[in-house]
C-alpha cells in the first residue's frame, strides 16, 4: 500500500473508534477530562523520543499515571473531578514543553500537537484495528451496566453493582483512545474528533442505542472527508479532519425533525 491509502484505511478505523468512544464521553459528561487527557499524554511521547522508544507508549503510559492521579484528586471531596482534570490538562501540557525545551535531541513537537496521519505506517494500522475491536468488545460486555450507571448512579448501587468496574473500563476506553489518535490529529486536535460525532448522533437520534451506530459513521465521515479535502487544499490533514467532524456537528444541529415534518405536511 503506498502512504495515502494507509492513511485513508487509518482514517477510517480511527474516525470508527473515535465516535464508538465518544458516545461515552458524552452520555458520561467526560468531554473536559478527555481534552485533559489529551494533554496529559503529550509529555510521554516526548519523553519516549528522548529515550528512543515509540512515542505511543510514552503516552500510553503517561496518561495512565496522570489518569491514576486525577482518580485520586477526584475522590478528595474538597477537590472534585473538575479539579484533578484542570491540573492534569495544564501539568501535561506545561511538563512536555519543560521536557522539549531542555532536550538537546530534536523533538518534533508539532507531529504530537496536530498529528501525522500520512506518515501512518503498517504497525499503527493494526494498532488502531486492534484498539478499536477491543473498545468495540468492551461495550458489547459492559455497554449496558455504562450506560445504567451513567443515567442512574443511585439505582446502580442500589442494584448491587460496583461503579468502581465501570469507572476503570471507561477510563481504560478513553485513554486508549486518545493515545490511538495521537498520530492521527495530535494530542491538541483528538478532543474535537472524539466528541463531534457522538454530540451530532445525539442531535439525530433518540435513544443511546442509535447513537453507537450513527457516532462512528460521522467520525468515518469526518475522517475520510477531512482527509481528501486536506489533499486537494494542500493543508494539514489534521486540521481539516477536526473542522469536518466539527462542521458535521453543526450540520447536525439544524432541525431536520422540523424539516422533514414539514415536508410531510406539504
Amino acid at each position: 500500500m503506498d502512504y495515502f491509502t494507509r492513511a485513508l484505511i487509518e482514517a477510517v478505523l480511527a474516525g470508527g473508534l473515535a465516535g464508538l468512544v465518544g458516545v461515552i464521553v458524552v452520555v458520561r459528561d467526560r468531554a473536559f477530562f478527555t481534552m485533559s487527557l489529551t494533554h496529559a499524554t503529550f509529555p510521554g511521547a516526548v519523553a519516549a523520543v528522548l529515550l528512543g522508544i515509540p512515542p505511543v507508549l510514552g503516552a500510553a503510559a503517561a496518561s495512565l499515571g496522570l489518569v491514576g492521579i486525577a482518580s485520586g484528586i477526584g475522590r478528595m471531596r474538597a477537590q472534585g473531578a473538575s479539579v484533578a482534570s484542570g491540573i492534569m490538562l495544564t501539568t501535561g501540557f506545561a511538563l512536555g514543553m519543560l521536557l522539549q525545551s531542555v532536550s538537546t535531541t530534536s523533538v518534533n513537537v508539532e507531529s504530537f500537537l496536530t498529528g501525522s496521519i500520512l506518515a501512518t505506517s503498517n504497525g499503527q494500522l493494526v494498532f488502531t484495528a486492534t484498539v478499536l475491536a477491543a473498545s468495540a468488545l468492551a461495550l458489547l460486555l459492559f455497554g449496558r451496566r455504562v450506560v445504567f450507571e451513567s443515567f442512574d448512579a443511585a439505582g446502580y448501587r442500589a442494584a448491587g453493582q460496583k461503579p468502581i468496574v465501570i469507572e476503570m473500563v471507561v477510563l481504560l476506553m478513553i485513554s486508549s483512545t486518545v493515545v490511538t489518535l495521537m498520530p492521527v490529529v495530535g494530542s491538541i486536535l483528538a478532543v474535537a474528533l472524539i466528541v463531534a460525532p457522538a454530540a451530532a448522533a445525539k442531535q439525530l437520534t433518540r435513544s443511546t442505542t442509535g447513537m453507537f451506530f450513527v457516532a462512528p459513521i460521522i467520525g468515518i465521515a469526518a475522517g475520510v472527508i477531512g482527509l481528501l479535502a486536506s489533499r486537494a487544499l494542500e493543508v494539514s490533514a489534521g486540521g481539516a479532519i477536526t473542522l469536518t467532524a466539527a462542521l458535521l456537528y453543526l450540520l447536525a444541529l439544524l432541525p431536520w425533525r422540523r424539516f422533514r415534518s414539514m415536508v410531510k405536511t406539504s
